[in-house]
Protein backbone atom coordinates (compact mmCIF):
# COMPACT_ATOMS: atom_id res chain seq x y z
CA UNK A 1 0.00 0.00 0.00
CA UNK A 2 1.15 3.43 -0.28
CA UNK A 3 3.07 5.29 2.27
CA UNK A 4 0.89 8.54 1.90
CA UNK A 5 -2.34 6.61 2.66
CA UNK A 6 -1.00 5.15 6.10
CA UNK A 7 -2.07 6.06 9.00
CA UNK A 8 0.38 7.79 11.56
CA UNK A 9 0.94 5.30 14.17
CA UNK A 10 0.72 8.48 16.60
CA UNK A 11 -1.59 11.49 16.60
CA UNK A 12 -0.15 14.85 15.47
CA UNK A 13 -0.67 16.24 19.29
CA UNK A 14 0.63 13.09 20.88
CA UNK A 15 3.84 13.90 18.12
CA UNK A 16 4.51 17.23 19.69
CA UNK A 17 3.73 16.22 22.93
CA UNK A 18 6.35 13.86 23.06
CA UNK A 19 8.57 16.27 20.64
CA UNK A 20 8.39 18.92 23.46
CA UNK A 21 9.36 16.40 26.58
CA UNK A 22 12.17 14.92 24.22
CA UNK A 23 13.34 18.80 23.85
CA UNK A 24 12.81 19.43 27.57
CA UNK A 25 14.76 16.51 28.54
CA UNK A 26 17.63 17.30 26.12
CA UNK A 27 17.39 20.59 27.30
CA UNK A 28 18.22 19.60 30.94
CA UNK A 29 20.75 17.18 29.90
CA UNK A 30 22.34 19.92 28.34
CA UNK A 31 22.31 22.57 31.86
CA UNK A 32 23.60 19.15 33.31
CA UNK A 33 26.68 18.08 31.32
CA UNK A 34 27.72 22.01 31.28
CA UNK A 35 27.33 22.19 35.38
CA UNK A 36 29.51 19.01 35.20
CA UNK A 37 31.95 20.19 33.08
CA UNK A 38 32.62 23.71 35.58
CA UNK A 39 32.70 21.50 38.35
CA UNK A 40 35.35 19.19 36.63
CA UNK A 41 37.04 22.90 35.74
CA UNK A 42 37.06 23.92 38.91
CA UNK A 43 38.40 20.76 40.70
CA UNK A 44 41.12 20.42 38.44
CA UNK A 45 42.18 23.98 38.48
CA UNK A 46 41.91 23.54 42.63
CA UNK A 47 44.58 20.97 42.33
CA UNK A 48 46.78 21.72 39.72
CA UNK A 49 47.16 25.59 41.40
CA UNK A 50 46.29 25.51 45.42
CA UNK A 51 44.75 29.56 46.43
CA UNK A 52 47.61 31.37 47.50
CA UNK A 53 47.79 32.35 51.30
CA UNK A 54 49.44 35.56 51.35
CA UNK A 55 48.44 36.81 54.86
CA UNK A 56 51.24 36.80 57.23
CA UNK A 57 54.17 36.30 54.82
CA UNK A 58 57.16 38.98 55.18
CA UNK A 59 58.39 41.08 52.81
CA UNK A 60 61.48 38.31 51.54
CA UNK A 61 58.70 35.88 51.48
CA UNK A 62 56.51 37.64 48.95
CA UNK A 63 59.03 38.76 46.58
CA UNK A 64 60.22 34.97 46.18
CA UNK A 65 56.52 33.77 46.02
CA UNK A 66 56.28 36.56 43.13
CA UNK A 67 59.62 34.85 41.48
CA UNK A 68 58.38 31.56 41.49
CA UNK A 69 55.03 32.77 39.99
CA UNK A 70 56.91 34.53 37.22
CA UNK A 71 59.48 31.67 36.63
CA UNK A 72 55.97 30.10 36.23
CA UNK A 73 54.53 32.18 33.72
CA UNK A 74 57.66 32.24 31.95
CA UNK A 75 57.65 28.25 31.64
CA UNK A 76 54.05 28.16 30.58
CA UNK A 77 54.78 30.79 28.53
CA UNK A 78 57.65 28.64 26.66
CA UNK A 79 55.32 25.69 26.13
CA UNK A 80 52.30 27.94 24.42
CA UNK A 81 55.28 28.86 22.01
CA UNK A 82 56.08 25.36 21.50
CA UNK A 83 52.50 25.16 20.80
CA UNK A 84 52.37 27.23 18.62
CA UNK A 85 55.55 26.56 16.54
CA UNK A 86 54.33 22.73 15.93
CA UNK A 87 50.48 23.99 15.13
CA UNK A 88 52.19 25.94 12.43
CA UNK A 89 54.71 23.63 10.82
CA UNK A 90 51.53 20.90 10.98
CA UNK A 91 49.69 23.68 9.49
CA UNK A 92 51.76 24.18 6.39
CA UNK A 93 52.47 20.12 6.02
CA UNK A 94 48.95 19.91 5.42
CA UNK A 95 49.02 22.52 3.13
CA UNK A 96 51.54 20.78 1.57
CA UNK A 97 49.83 17.47 1.39
CA UNK A 98 46.74 18.93 -0.01
CA UNK A 99 48.66 20.50 -3.05
CA UNK A 100 50.33 17.31 -3.88
CA UNK A 101 47.23 15.23 -3.60
CA UNK A 102 45.66 17.85 -5.97
CA UNK A 103 48.63 17.60 -8.30
CA UNK A 104 48.31 13.60 -8.38
CA UNK A 105 44.50 14.15 -9.54
CA UNK A 106 45.10 16.56 -12.06
CA UNK A 107 43.33 19.40 -13.03
CA UNK A 108 39.66 19.21 -12.75
CA UNK A 109 38.51 19.42 -15.60
CA UNK A 110 35.40 22.07 -16.76
CA UNK A 111 32.05 20.38 -18.24
CA UNK A 112 31.86 21.59 -22.00
CA UNK A 113 29.37 22.92 -23.35
CA UNK A 114 27.25 21.39 -26.22
CA UNK A 115 28.26 23.47 -29.31
CA UNK A 116 25.07 23.37 -32.30
CA UNK A 117 26.10 23.00 -35.23
CA UNK A 118 24.18 23.37 -38.64
CA UNK A 119 24.16 20.73 -41.29
CA UNK A 120 26.50 22.73 -43.58
CA UNK A 121 29.25 22.34 -40.80
CA UNK A 122 28.30 19.04 -40.27
CA UNK A 123 28.84 18.13 -43.91
CA UNK A 124 32.11 19.93 -44.09
CA UNK A 125 33.44 18.49 -41.33
CA UNK A 126 32.73 14.92 -43.15
CA UNK A 127 34.36 15.85 -46.47
CA UNK A 128 37.17 16.51 -48.05
CA UNK A 129 36.20 20.31 -47.91
CA UNK A 130 37.36 20.27 -44.41
CA UNK A 131 40.39 21.73 -45.33
CA UNK A 132 39.67 24.68 -46.95
CA UNK A 133 37.55 25.63 -44.37
CA UNK A 134 40.39 25.65 -41.94
CA UNK A 135 42.31 27.89 -44.55
CA UNK A 136 39.36 30.12 -43.94
CA UNK A 137 39.19 30.50 -40.54
CA UNK A 138 41.96 32.88 -40.77
CA UNK A 139 39.74 34.76 -43.28
CA UNK A 140 37.07 35.47 -40.93
CA UNK A 141 38.84 36.71 -38.16
CA UNK A 142 38.70 40.41 -37.28
CA UNK A 143 41.93 42.53 -37.97
CA UNK A 144 43.04 44.25 -34.51
CA UNK A 145 44.81 47.57 -35.23
CA UNK A 146 47.84 48.40 -32.72
CA UNK A 147 47.67 52.10 -31.70
CA UNK A 148 51.32 53.61 -31.37
CA UNK A 149 51.68 55.88 -28.70
CA UNK A 150 52.70 58.67 -28.50
CA UNK A 151 56.21 59.28 -27.65
CA UNK A 152 56.86 62.69 -25.81
CA UNK A 153 60.44 64.06 -27.18
CA UNK A 154 62.34 64.05 -24.12
CA UNK A 155 64.17 67.75 -24.41
CA UNK A 156 66.54 69.41 -22.05
CA UNK A 157 64.42 71.34 -19.41
CA UNK A 158 67.10 74.25 -18.99
CA UNK A 159 65.97 75.69 -22.75
CA UNK A 160 62.55 76.08 -21.83
CA UNK A 161 62.51 77.48 -19.14
CA UNK A 162 62.83 80.90 -20.16
CA UNK A 163 60.06 80.65 -22.39
CA UNK A 164 57.85 79.03 -20.30
CA UNK A 165 58.09 81.62 -17.51
CA UNK A 166 55.02 83.80 -16.95
CA UNK A 167 51.81 83.55 -18.50
CA UNK A 168 53.03 83.37 -22.17
CA UNK A 169 54.42 79.89 -20.72
CA UNK A 170 51.17 78.94 -19.18
CA UNK A 171 48.75 79.75 -22.26
CA UNK A 172 51.54 77.59 -24.58
CA UNK A 173 50.87 74.81 -22.14
CA UNK A 174 46.64 75.76 -22.38
CA UNK A 175 47.02 75.31 -26.08
CA UNK A 176 49.11 72.52 -26.50
CA UNK A 177 46.67 70.57 -24.43
CA UNK A 178 43.72 71.50 -26.69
Amino acid sequence: MYRWLRKPKYSATRRLHLKSKLLKRAASMLVAESEGKKHEKERVLNESYPPLKLSGLSVEELQNLCKDLHHKIDVVDEVRYDMEVKVAKNDTEIQMLSQKIVGLKGAKRPNLKRVKKTTDDMLGACSDNSKLMKADFKAKLKTVKKEEEKKEEVTDWRKNVEAMSGMEGRKKLFNAGK
